[in-house]
C-alpha cells in the first residue's frame, strides 16, 4: 500500500476516524492500531505478517529477561541472544543470497567443482528497518535506558505503519511515552502534518517518479547508449530522485503520525547544502546515522581508542551502513567510499588542515565538492550491477561530444527545484507555517485542494514504489 495512491486514503481516513474515537479506551485503541497497522504491511505480503508477529514476542521475551537479570554477565547473554535472532533473521531473508553468491564465485575462481544451492527467497518489505527499532528497544533496555514496555505497547510499537517499511527509525525512548500519554485532537500541529504530506506527495510523483522515468532509470539501465553529458545530468538527476523519493516517504510519515496524535524525529535537514561528508551524514536519514553511532560505531570504540582506532571504527560504520542497504559488492563499496572520505575529513581535522569555511565563498566550494562526492557515490548505490557501474563512471569520462538528446529543460528544472529547494531556510517554512494556521478553515481547504490539484496535474501517470522498500 503506497502513501500517493486512493487505497492509503481510503485506509487512513478508516483509522484517523477510529484511533480518535478509541482514544479514550487505550486497551482497544491499542488493538485496533495493532491490527491497521497489521493489515498495511499485510498488503504487500500478507504472510510477513507472521514475520513480525515472531520479531514483536521474540524481543519481548529477551526486553523482559533482559530487564530481570540480576548478574551482568546474565543481561549480557540476553542482549547478544536478542541481537543473534534479529540478525539471523535479517541475514536469512536480505543477505542469504548474497553469502551463496559469494562463496559460489569464490569456489569457481579457485576451480571447485562444487557450488553451494541458491535458495529463492523473498525479501519482506521493511525487514531492515522493523529489526533496526527492534534492536535498538533490547538495547537501551539493557543499557537501563528503558524499562520493557507492556507487550501490547511493543508489538503497536514495533508494527506502526506510518514508519513500518522506510523509516524514520524510531528509538522506544521516543514513542513508546507517547502511547501512555493523553493525546489531544484539538493540539494536534494540523497545518505541519498538512505541509508534510503535500510537500511529500510533490516531491515523490512531480519530482522523483519524473527523473526516474525521463531520464535516470534509462540511462542507469544502458549507459553504453548515452554520452558523458548526458550521464553526468542522470547523475544529478538520481541524486535528486533519491532525496526527493526517500524524504518524501519521511514527510507523509510524520504528517500521517502527527494526524495521529504522535511525533516522529525528523530524518533529513536539507543534506545538499551539507559543507563536508560529515555533514551530509548529520543531515541525510539522520535516525540511520544516530542508530550506526550509538548501536555500532560507539561502542566500536568511537573516537577514544586513539586516530587509528577511530578511523578503524568509522570505516567498519560505513561498510556495515553499506551492507545494510542492500546485499550487494556496491552497497559495501557506496558505504566503503564514504567511510574514507569520512577518515580523510578526520585526518585534515587532527592535522590543522582543514578548510577554512568562514567565507560565502569557501562554503559554496566546500557545498559543490561535497554534492559531487556524494553524487558519485550513488553510482554504486544506483547502478544495477559492477560491471554496469564501472561503465558509467568510465563513459562519463571519454564520451564528451555525444548526443544531448536525453536532456530537456523540464529535467533540468526539476533537478534545479530539487536541489535548490534545500536553501529555503527553516525560519522562511516556519513563517509560511504560520500564515497558513492562522487561515480559517476554507481558506486552507481551498489551498490543500489547489496544491493537490498542481500535483496531480504535474504528476506521472502511476505511481512507483518507494526506492527505500528494497532495504
Amino acid at each position: 500500500m503506497l502513501f500517493p495512491t486512493i487505497t492509503f486514503a481510503v485506509f487512513f481516513v478508516v483509522v484517523f476516524l477510529g484511533n480518535w474515537f478509541l482514544m479514550p479506551f487505550p486497551r482497544h485503541w491499542r488493538w485496533f492500531m495493532l491490527a491497521a497497522s497489521y493489515f498495511f504491511y499485510g498488503f504487500w505480503n500478507w504472510r510477513f505478517v507472521g514475520l513480525l508477529i515472531v520479531s514483536s514476542l521474540a524481543n519481548q521475551f529477551f526486553a523482559v529477561r533482559i530487564h530481570r537479570a540480576e548478574e551482568q554477565s546474565q543481561r549480557r547473554a540476553f542482549v547478544a541472544g536478542a541481537v543473534a535472532v534479529n540478525l539471523g533473521l535479517l541475514g536469512y531473508f536480505k543477505y542469504y543470497g548474497f553469502f551463496i553468491e559469494s562463496v559460489n564465485s569464490l569456489l569457481e575462481t579457485m576451480g571447485a567443482g562444487t557450488s553451494l544451492p541458491l535458495l529463492q527467497i523473498t525479501l519482506p518489505v521493511g525487514i531492515s528497518f522493523f529489526t533496526f527499532q527492534a534492536l535498538s528497544y533490547v538495547i537501551d533496555i539493557f543499557r537501563r535506558k528503558l524499562e520493557p514496555a507492556p507487550p501490547l505497547d511493543f508489538a503497536v510499537y514495533l508494527a506502526f505503519f506510518p514508519q513500518l517499511v522506510a523509516g524514520p527509525i524510531v528509538r522506544g525512548t521516543e514513542l513508546l511515552p507517547q502511547f501512555r500519554g493523553r493525546r489531544d485532537p484539538r493540539r494536534i500541529d494540523a497545518s505541519r502534518a498538512f505541509y508534510l504530506i503535500t510537500i511529500g506527495l510533490a516531491k515523490k510523483v512531480v519530482i522523483a517518479d519524473f527523473l526516474a522515468a525521463n531520464l535516470a532509470d534509462a540511462v542507469f539501465a544502458s549507459p553504453g547508449q548515452y554520452g558523458s553529458l548526458e550521464i553526468l545530468v542522470a547523475i544529478y538527476a538520481y541524486s535528486v530522485q533519491i532525496y526527493a523519493d526517500f524524504s518524501a516517504y519521511s514527510d507523509i510519515a510524520i504528517g500521517v503520525a502527527l494526524l495521529l496524535g504522535f511525533r516522529f524525529p525528523d530524518n533529513f535537514n536539507a543534506p545538499y547544502t551539507a559543507v563536508s561528508i560529515q555533514d551530509f551524514w548529520r543531515r541525510w536519514h539522520m535516525t540511520l546515522s544516530r542508530w550506526l553511532r550509538d548501536y555500532l560505531y560507539i561502542p566500536l570504540g568511537g573516537s577514544r581508542g586513539g586516530a587509528l582506532l577511530t578511523r578503524r571504527n568509522l570505516m567498519l560504520t560505513m561498510l556495515l551502513g553499506g551492507l545494510w542497504h542492500g546485499a550487494a559488492w556496491r552497497f559495501v563499496i557506496w558505504g566503503g567510499l564514504h567511510g574514507l572520505w569520512l577518515v580523510w575529513e578526520r585526518r585534515r581535522e587532527e592535522r590543522g588542515t582543514a578548510p577554512s569555511l568562514a567565507t560565502p565563498t569557501s562554503r559554496g566550494l566546500a557545498r559543490l565538492a561535497t554534492f559531487h562526492l556524494v553524487s558519485f557515490a550513488w553510482i554504486f548505490f544506483r547502478a544495477p550491477s559492477m560491471a554496469n557501474a564501472w561503465e558509467m563512471i568510465s563513459r562519463l569520462f571519454t564520451e564528451w561530444g555525444g548526443g544531448v538528446d536525453a536532456i530537456t529543460v523540464p529535467i533540468l528544472l526539476a533537478i534545479a527545484v530539487g536541489i535548490g529547494a534545500q536553501y529555503v531556510t527553516r525560519p522562511a517554512v516556519d513563517r509560511t507555517l504560520a500564515g497558513f494556521s492562522q487561515l480559517g478553515p476554507v481558506p486552507q481547504g481551498a489551498v490543500l485542494a489547489a496544491g493537490l490539484l498542481a500535483i496531480d496535474a504535474l504528476a506521472n501517470e502511476g505511481v512507483a514504489a518507494f526506492i527505500y522498500f528494497q532495504f
